[in-house]
Protein backbone atom coordinates (compact mmCIF):
# COMPACT_ATOMS: atom_id res chain seq x y z
CA UNK A 1 0.00 0.00 0.00
CA UNK A 2 1.37 3.32 -0.87
CA UNK A 3 0.71 6.42 1.34
CA UNK A 4 1.40 10.46 1.09
CA UNK A 5 2.23 12.62 3.93
CA UNK A 6 1.72 16.33 4.11
CA UNK A 7 4.36 18.03 6.84
CA UNK A 8 5.83 20.83 7.53
CA UNK A 9 9.45 21.40 9.01
CA UNK A 10 12.07 24.31 9.71
CA UNK A 11 14.84 23.99 7.74
CA UNK A 12 17.28 25.93 9.74
CA UNK A 13 18.91 22.85 11.09
CA UNK A 14 19.07 20.94 7.92
CA UNK A 15 21.10 20.48 5.40
CA UNK A 16 18.07 20.43 2.77
CA UNK A 17 15.34 17.83 2.06
CA UNK A 18 17.09 15.13 0.56
CA UNK A 19 19.64 12.50 2.56
CA UNK A 20 22.99 13.70 2.94
CA UNK A 21 25.82 10.92 3.85
CA UNK A 22 27.52 13.38 6.40
CA UNK A 23 25.17 15.87 7.36
CA UNK A 24 21.34 15.43 8.78
CA UNK A 25 18.31 15.89 6.44
CA UNK A 26 14.54 15.86 6.67
CA UNK A 27 14.35 12.73 4.76
CA UNK A 28 16.49 11.22 6.76
CA UNK A 29 14.93 12.28 9.84
CA UNK A 30 11.52 11.04 8.77
CA UNK A 31 12.74 7.95 7.24
CA UNK A 32 14.57 7.37 10.60
CA UNK A 33 11.29 8.09 12.77
CA UNK A 34 8.73 5.97 10.62
CA UNK A 35 11.39 2.51 9.74
CA UNK A 36 11.43 2.53 13.82
CA UNK A 37 7.81 3.21 14.20
CA UNK A 38 6.81 0.51 11.54
CA UNK A 39 9.75 -2.02 12.23
CA UNK A 40 10.86 -2.00 8.60
CA UNK A 41 12.77 -0.39 6.20
CA UNK A 42 11.22 2.87 5.54
CA UNK A 43 12.43 5.74 2.76
CA UNK A 44 10.02 8.33 2.11
CA UNK A 45 10.42 9.82 -1.34
CA UNK A 46 9.58 13.64 -1.70
CA UNK A 47 7.81 15.94 -3.81
CA UNK A 48 11.18 17.84 -4.02
CA UNK A 49 14.32 18.99 -3.00
CA UNK A 50 14.82 21.95 -0.73
CA UNK A 51 18.35 23.78 -0.13
CA UNK A 52 19.97 23.90 3.24
CA UNK A 53 17.55 26.04 5.44
CA UNK A 54 14.96 26.28 3.12
CA UNK A 55 11.82 25.71 5.04
CA UNK A 56 8.18 24.44 4.13
CA UNK A 57 4.74 25.13 5.57
CA UNK A 58 4.03 22.34 3.10
CA UNK A 59 5.76 19.49 1.36
CA UNK A 60 4.40 16.11 0.34
CA UNK A 61 5.99 12.70 0.08
CA UNK A 62 5.06 9.17 -0.34
CA UNK A 63 6.21 5.79 1.16
CA UNK A 64 5.35 2.29 0.37
CA UNK A 65 4.56 -1.16 3.40
CA UNK A 66 2.43 -4.00 3.36
CA UNK A 67 1.11 -3.47 6.84
CA UNK A 68 -2.33 -2.27 7.31
CA UNK A 69 -2.22 1.33 9.20
CA UNK A 70 -4.02 2.97 11.77
CA UNK A 71 -3.60 6.52 10.53
CA UNK A 72 -4.70 8.60 13.35
CA UNK A 73 -2.49 7.02 15.64
CA UNK A 74 0.47 6.36 13.76
CA UNK A 75 0.60 10.51 12.71
CA UNK A 76 0.33 11.27 16.67
CA UNK A 77 3.10 9.01 17.18
CA UNK A 78 5.35 10.29 14.67
CA UNK A 79 5.16 13.68 15.86
CA UNK A 80 6.08 12.07 18.68
CA UNK A 81 8.93 10.74 18.06
CA UNK A 82 9.98 13.48 15.47
CA UNK A 83 11.84 17.14 17.03
CA UNK A 84 9.62 19.98 17.54
CA UNK A 85 10.61 21.36 14.25
CA UNK A 86 9.27 18.60 11.43
CA UNK A 87 5.11 18.02 11.78
CA UNK A 88 3.34 15.33 10.31
CA UNK A 89 -0.55 17.29 9.10
CA UNK A 90 -2.28 13.85 7.08
CA UNK A 91 -0.97 10.68 6.00
CA UNK A 92 -3.37 9.39 3.06
CA UNK A 93 -3.58 6.32 1.69
CA UNK A 94 -3.28 6.67 -2.41
CA UNK A 95 -3.29 4.53 -5.40
CA UNK A 96 -0.53 2.56 -5.88
CA UNK A 97 1.45 4.52 -8.21
CA UNK A 98 0.87 7.85 -7.20
CA UNK A 99 4.31 10.19 -7.23
CA UNK A 100 4.95 12.70 -5.06
CA UNK A 101 7.27 14.34 -7.23
CA UNK A 102 6.16 13.49 -10.82
CA UNK A 103 2.14 13.76 -9.93
CA UNK A 104 2.55 17.14 -8.93
CA UNK A 105 1.13 19.99 -11.08
CA UNK A 106 2.25 22.82 -9.76
CA UNK A 107 4.15 24.49 -6.28
CA UNK A 108 4.29 27.63 -4.73
CA UNK A 109 6.83 29.75 -2.73
CA UNK A 110 7.30 32.05 -0.87
CA UNK A 111 9.94 34.19 0.01
CA UNK A 112 9.89 37.22 2.64
CA UNK A 113 12.05 39.89 3.27
CA UNK A 114 12.05 41.66 6.53
CA UNK A 115 12.19 45.09 6.01
CA UNK A 116 12.54 46.12 9.78
CA UNK A 117 15.39 43.84 11.66
CA UNK A 118 12.76 41.57 14.01
CA UNK A 119 14.70 39.25 16.68
CA UNK A 120 11.74 36.81 16.77
CA UNK A 121 11.87 36.03 12.78
CA UNK A 122 15.71 36.15 12.10
CA UNK A 123 15.69 32.54 11.07
CA UNK A 124 12.24 32.86 8.40
CA UNK A 125 13.07 36.25 7.01
CA UNK A 126 15.83 37.90 5.02
CA UNK A 127 16.62 41.26 7.14
CA UNK A 128 17.48 44.12 4.01
CA UNK A 129 17.08 47.40 5.36
CA UNK A 130 17.63 48.91 1.64
CA UNK A 131 14.06 50.40 0.22
CA UNK A 132 12.81 48.70 -2.83
CA UNK A 133 10.84 50.22 -5.28
CA UNK A 134 7.92 47.14 -5.32
CA UNK A 135 5.71 48.32 -8.08
CA UNK A 136 9.20 48.19 -10.36
CA UNK A 137 9.74 44.91 -9.39
CA UNK A 138 6.08 43.97 -9.62
CA UNK A 139 6.53 44.95 -13.22
CA UNK A 140 9.25 42.80 -13.57
CA UNK A 141 7.68 39.70 -12.31
CA UNK A 142 5.22 40.41 -14.35
CA UNK A 143 7.14 39.67 -17.13
CA UNK A 144 8.39 36.01 -15.87
CA UNK A 145 4.71 34.58 -17.21
CA UNK A 146 5.52 35.43 -20.82
CA UNK A 147 8.88 33.38 -20.72
CA UNK A 148 9.10 29.36 -20.58
CA UNK A 149 13.31 29.37 -20.45
CA UNK A 150 15.04 29.94 -16.93
CA UNK A 151 18.10 28.66 -17.25
CA UNK A 152 19.25 32.03 -16.06
CA UNK A 153 18.68 31.91 -12.69
CA UNK A 154 19.74 28.07 -12.18
CA UNK A 155 22.49 26.55 -10.51
CA UNK A 156 25.26 26.00 -12.81
CA UNK A 157 26.36 21.74 -13.34
CA UNK A 158 22.73 20.53 -12.77
CA UNK A 159 21.29 16.91 -14.18
CA UNK A 160 18.28 18.46 -16.01
CA UNK A 161 16.89 18.06 -19.17
CA UNK A 162 15.31 21.09 -19.65
CA UNK A 163 15.10 24.59 -18.37
CA UNK A 164 11.47 25.07 -19.01
CA UNK A 165 9.28 25.95 -16.51
CA UNK A 166 5.74 26.95 -16.62
CA UNK A 167 5.38 29.93 -14.54
CA UNK A 168 1.50 30.87 -13.47
CA UNK A 169 1.68 33.64 -10.70
CA UNK A 170 4.54 36.09 -9.55
CA UNK A 171 4.04 39.07 -7.17
CA UNK A 172 4.95 41.15 -4.19
CA UNK A 173 2.78 42.62 -1.37
CA UNK A 174 4.03 44.14 1.69
CA UNK A 175 2.26 42.52 5.09
CA UNK A 176 3.23 44.85 7.93
CA UNK A 177 7.03 45.31 7.76
CA UNK A 178 7.58 42.23 5.02
CA UNK A 179 7.51 41.60 1.55
CA UNK A 180 6.49 38.68 0.63
CA UNK A 181 7.28 36.73 -2.92
CA UNK A 182 5.26 34.65 -4.34
CA UNK A 183 5.67 32.76 -7.24
CA UNK A 184 4.00 29.56 -8.67
CA UNK A 185 4.86 27.25 -11.42
CA UNK A 186 4.49 23.49 -12.63
CA UNK A 187 8.62 22.62 -11.46
CA UNK A 188 11.07 24.74 -10.57
CA UNK A 189 15.16 24.52 -11.17
CA UNK A 190 17.49 24.34 -8.69
CA UNK A 191 18.49 28.44 -6.79
CA UNK A 192 16.13 29.44 -9.70
CA UNK A 193 13.35 31.07 -6.76
CA UNK A 194 16.76 32.55 -4.97
CA UNK A 195 18.14 34.04 -7.67
CA UNK A 196 14.93 35.33 -9.18
CA UNK A 197 14.25 37.42 -6.01
CA UNK A 198 17.99 39.02 -5.78
CA UNK A 199 17.78 40.01 -9.30
CA UNK A 200 14.57 41.62 -8.57
CA UNK A 201 16.08 43.25 -5.59
CA UNK A 202 18.45 44.57 -8.33
CA UNK A 203 15.33 46.37 -10.27
CA UNK A 204 13.63 48.01 -6.93
CA UNK A 205 17.12 49.06 -6.16
CA UNK A 206 17.05 50.90 -9.97
CA UNK A 207 20.00 49.06 -10.24
CA UNK A 208 18.58 47.26 -13.78
CA UNK A 209 15.36 48.41 -15.28
CA UNK A 210 12.75 45.63 -17.39
CA UNK A 211 14.30 45.99 -20.26
CA UNK A 212 17.60 44.48 -18.29
CA UNK A 213 15.43 41.99 -16.81
CA UNK A 214 14.34 41.03 -20.22
CA UNK A 215 17.61 41.11 -21.40
CA UNK A 216 18.73 38.66 -19.00
CA UNK A 217 16.60 35.83 -19.65
CA UNK A 218 16.98 35.37 -22.73
CA UNK A 219 20.65 35.86 -22.46
CA UNK A 220 20.49 32.22 -20.36
CA UNK A 221 23.54 33.00 -18.41
CA UNK A 222 23.36 32.50 -14.66
CA UNK A 223 26.39 35.17 -14.62
CA UNK A 224 24.50 37.99 -16.11
CA UNK A 225 21.16 37.42 -13.67
CA UNK A 226 21.56 38.57 -9.96
CA UNK A 227 22.73 37.58 -6.72
CA UNK A 228 21.03 34.34 -4.82
CA UNK A 229 19.31 35.56 -1.93
CA UNK A 230 19.50 33.94 1.76
CA UNK A 231 18.18 30.68 1.95
CA UNK A 232 16.01 31.44 5.58
CA UNK A 233 13.24 33.59 3.98
CA UNK A 234 12.06 31.09 1.71
CA UNK A 235 9.26 29.16 2.16
CA UNK A 236 7.83 25.83 0.01
CA UNK A 237 4.48 26.95 0.91
CA UNK A 238 1.90 24.73 -1.72
CA UNK A 239 2.22 21.68 -4.20
CA UNK A 240 -1.13 20.39 -5.88
CA UNK A 241 -2.19 16.60 -7.19
CA UNK A 242 -5.29 16.23 -9.41
CA UNK A 243 -6.27 13.78 -6.31
CA UNK A 244 -5.36 15.46 -3.31
CA UNK A 245 -8.17 17.70 -2.46
CA UNK A 246 -6.77 21.54 -0.85
CA UNK A 247 -8.45 22.72 2.41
Amino acid sequence: MRYFLEFAYNGTHYHGWQYQPNAVSVQETLNKVFSTLLQEEIEIVGAGRTDTGVHASQMYGHFDTEKELDIEKLTYKANSFLPKDISIFKIIPVHHDAHARFDATSRTYHYHIATQKNVFNTELAWFYHHDLDVDAMNAAAKLLLDFTDFECFSKTNTDVFTYNCKITEAYWKKENNTLIFTITADRFLRNMVRAIVGTLVNIGLHKINTDDFIKIIESKSRKKAGFSVPAQGLFLTKITYPYIKQE
